[in-house]
């Protein structure tokens, strides 16, 4: 089961980063920018959790938390900048599952939501650790590749943008978007680093990389993961 998670922060860049590791997870993402809108975001879509910046405009997380927990019982992560142990204890008082302090690791934060919804729904053991295309197969568990059988050893960034594409094949990426998801944060001034990751990851796993049967280059868009059935 695909889970709905809320992200709501008035920082546009933490909303799309967030956003993109989350549905590289396989997650369904809904965003407000402000307490306000994440209050009627829980109300009427209902998210499996909320991820609450605490210094947002209009109403900040404290106030929103306090609105949900009226009506809900939604788990939710609190994001701040401020450490101090009294905002730590408010947060939990308000019944927060999490309190994460920026800057803070995207692929952690991931990681937190998937434990906070085991503890919640208890229905995640489930979820798919292996993604299969083909001969090509990719664990994000044991961060092991395997091509035909036989193992294939990737870079972490290699690895990384393998399992964006493999995850989703069919769905084509910018570049600036396998960047976002690859380096967790993205500028035009290095959207080509895709390109020499994508060379370097068909040099590996393709029979002949100069007619790719796995990563395919959508032209003057990016790239995606070629479905079985092509």
């Amino acid at each position: 089961m695909s889970r709905t998670i809320l992200i709501a922060d008035d920082e546009s860049h933490i909303r799309d980063t967030v956003r993109a590791y989350l549905e590289a997870g396989g997650f369904r993402v809904l965003t407000a920018q402000d307490g306000r809108e994440a209050v009627f975001a829980v109300r009427h879509e209902k998210p499996d959790l909320v991820i609450l910046d605490v210094m947002m405009p209009e109403m900040d997380g404290w106030e929103a938390a306090r609105l949900i927990r009226r009506e809900s019982a939604v788990p939710i992560i609190f994001l701040t900048a401020r450490v101090d142990d009294v905002d730590q204890i408010t947060g939990l008082e308000l019944g927060a599952d999490e309190y994460v302090t920026k800057p803070f690791s995207p692929r952690v934060l991931v990681a937190q939501v998937r434990a906070v919804l085991r503890r919640a729904y208890g229905d995640l053991a489930a979820e798919p650790t292996t993604w299969r295309v083909g001969d090509l197969e990719l664990n994000t568990e044991t961060h092991l590749v395997t091509l035909g059988g036989g193992r294939v050893e990737l870079t972490p960034s290699e690895f990384d943008l393998l399992a964006v594409l493999i995850q989703r094949p069919g769905r084509v990426y910018t570049r600036m978007e396998l960047l976002e998801r690859v380096q967790g944060e993205a500028f035009a001034a290095y959207e080509r680093t895709i390109d020499v990751h994508i060379k370097n990851l068909r040099a590996k796993i393709e029979a002949d990389p100069r007619q790719p049967r796995y990563i395919e280059t959508v032209y003057g868009v990016g790239y995606r993961m070629r479905p079985d059935h092509e």
